[in-house]
Parts: structure tokens; sequence; C-alpha cells
């Protein structure tokens, strides 16, 4: 199936920052630009770091009193933690205060695999870089989302034709697919239970569904038999493994 790549939503135009890049010019190009975050870069525009508003904000909520600090200096041993807040209460440059190592994506990537990315890591934007791991955009969360406005139509046409036609060799006209604000129905009688299991489970993979109603019926039960045992239209047999 075909899906969109990350390189589809990107930003390419990237607003980033050096190892020794003051707090405040990251403060100001934040501001100036109207973003969350920005990537930290080398000479050789690889990604080292990531610099968030909360980072930021982090940074000044660890700038504790000076009788705080006073007391935080006299313990005997500090946890990596520990160290780590304190060393970020002092950062004075985007190397000392971003966090690393960096969540990135690669341009080639799909759009649901950077979507699981950022959830796995609870990330609101991720570098994106190309095939030699240099930097070539940022993509973010509402960059992820625009896959969500694509047409019903284009979505109707996706599913008849990735999922029906290329997959389970069947004629356009055997199933029906409708469309509402990107909801897949699919209405039709097919010869096995294992098709209609394929059909409903690829539909939902489709770029853009939201969800899928299955109407679907069939004329055998095939649930009982080992895929090797049955004859296959269209349908192979690792497909069936994974149902």
């Amino acid at each position: 199936m075909k899906h969109s790549k990350v390189g589809s939503v990107m930003t390419a135009e990237v607003v980033t920052a050096r190892f020794a890049t003051p707090f405040k010019e990251v403060a100001r190009l934040l501001a100036q630009h109207r973003i969350s975050g920005l990537p930290v870069i080398d000479a050789d525009d690889n990604v080292i770091g990531v610099v968030s508003e909360t980072d930021l904000l982090a940074r000044e909520a660890e700038t504790a009193p000076t009788e705080t600090r006073r007391h935080h200096l006299r313990l005997p041993r500090m946890n990596p933690e520990a160290r780590g807040q304190h060393a970020r209460a002092r950062a004075r440059t985007a190397g000392q205060l971003m966090s690393k190592p960096p969540v990135c994506a690669h341009a080639e990537d799909t759009i649901a695999e950077a979507a699981r990315t950022m959830a796995h890591h609870g990330v609101e934007r991720l570098p994106v870089l190309d095939e030699e791991d240099r930097l070539v955009g940022i993509v973010t969360r509402r960059d992820l989302l625009q896959i969500f406005l694509r047409p019903d139509d284009e979505i109707r046409r996706a599913v008849i034709t990735e999922v029906l036609v290329d997959t389970l060799w069947l004629t356009p006209q055997t199933v029906t697919v409708s469309v509402a604000d990107g909801v897949v129905t699919l209405e039709g009688k097919l010869e096995r239970l294992s098709e209609a299991s394929i059909a409903v489970n690829m539909t939902r993979q489709v770029d853009g569904v939201v969800a899928v109603v299955d109407k679907l019926t069939h004329h055998l039960d095939d649930s009982h038999i080992r895929p090797t045992e049955q004859a296959l239209h269209g349908v192979t047999e690792e497909w069936l493994r994974k149902l």
C-alpha cells in the first residue's frame, strides 16, 4: 500500500541553533518564529539535540533562591537526575540546555511511523533527516494531522484501488465503499471470511481513514482452515497469518 511520507508534510525551512547559541538568542528565535522548539545542529548539519520552550522554562524553574541553592550544594552526593537539573539551572547556551539524544524521523518514514515515534517519546516535533542523517526539515504533530484532511472521494478511490483491486483481486463492484468524514463503510458479500477480515484491516491502514464500519458478509467461514490448505484468490498467506 502507498502511505504518505514524512517528507511530504514536513517544513523544509528549519530554524536551528548551534551548541554555542546563547540562551537569550534561543528564546528570541522561538518567539520571533512562533515555534515551540528547534533542533541544535553541528557544523555538518547533524542534529545533536533539541531545545524546546519546556527546556527554557525548566531552566528558569530550576533557578532557585540563594538559600535553596546553598542547601543543595551542601548535599554530599547528587544522583544523575539532580546533577542534570543543577546543570540545566546554570545553562547559558543551547548546547547546555538541549535535550539529548535527539528523537528524529527520516523523510522516507511513513506518517504513521512518525506518529508512533512522537507518542512513544512524548515529543511534539521531530527533526527530519535524509539518508545521510543530515537535517532536511522538521515535522510537528499538527503537520501529521494533515493526513486526516484527505478528501473523502480520494480515500474511497484508495480503498477500491489498493485494497479491493490490487490486494484482493476483486472487481470494484464486489464491495460498496462509501466514505463520510473519513469513516469508511464496506458493504457486500465476499467468498471467504478471511478476505473480509483483510479488507477491513487494510482499509484501516489507508491514509486519512478515521474508522471502518464493517458490513461485509461471506459465503465460507475459513477461520478454522490453515492457510496452507486453502486456495487463495489474490490473498497471501502472510496476510492471513497476521489476522
